[in-house]
């Protein structure tokens, strides 16, 4: 009567498909697939969130800079009133070549130089926006296939508690494909926002790099 009692109970048990549940059911590959794609997902959203507020940042303080270029009677005055401490693109790239005229009044070949100082100031400020989103990338490629690694583990998972019981009723697979599906799922759940987000932070990083060499051009041609 007692083994009846307990195979009851671990049926009951069994058919709880609570995520808590599922997880703490899995064995330890499966556990630590489903932990790292929580993990690389959590550390998605925080990289989203930061590039987002990020782009916001630089579009609204480079337009107000590029409003200040436009309007200011020459660049020396500008160059004296912008802050050296400033995290806008747009106003490092504008002090880089500032400084270089301020040093070299008299270098021949003055726009030719000027061009290749701002373009690696351009090139140094687009690996700062643009540092994060390989991050984005890998994760949107990797990380369905890890979970379909996941899925793939607790399905021969389920074919061994068949061949072990010698019962192919669903209450012996159902918790095995439970876990199955669960890291399909998170590999998703992963995937599914960071490409989105990957997409959406490529195409702003390009309209941005536009901006500032057509910025770049616009202050070669005062020059």
């Amino acid at each position: 009567m007692e083994p009846q009692v307990g195979a009851a109970a671990s049926a009951i048990a069994a058919t709880d498909f609570s995520l808590w549940s599922l997880f703490l059911r899995a064995d330890i590959i499966v556990k630590s697939v489903i932990l790292i794609l929580i993990l690389c997902s959590v550390y998605s959203w925080a990289i989203i969130f930061e590039k987002y507020k990020h782009f916001k940042l630089i579009n609204e303080t480079s337009d107000q800079f590029e409003k200040n270029f436009l309007n200011s009677s020459s660049i020396k005055e500008l160059f004296g009133k912008v802050s050296k401490t400033s995290p806008d693109p747009m106003t490092t790239v504008f002090r880089s070549g500032a400084t270089f005229l301020v040093e070299n009044k008299s270098t021949s070949q003055l726009s030719e130089k000027l061009k290749r100082v701002m373009d690696v100031a351009i090139e140094k400020e687009i690996e700062k926006y643009e540092s994060k989103l390989n991050f984005l990338a890998t994760v949107g490629s990797v990380a369905p296939f890890i979970g379909l690694f996941g899925t793939v583990w607790g399905i021969m998972n389920s074919f061994q508690s068949i061949a072990i019981s010698r019962n192919t009723s669903l209450a012996i697979v159902a918790p095995g494909i439970a876990e199955a599906l669960f890291a399909t799922a998170l590999g998703l759940l992963a995937a599914i926002p960071a490409v989105v987000a990957y997409n959406k932070f490529t195409n702003s990083s390009q309209r941005y790099t536009q901006k500032l060499e057509n910025f770049s051009q616009t202050f070669l041609s005062l020059v």
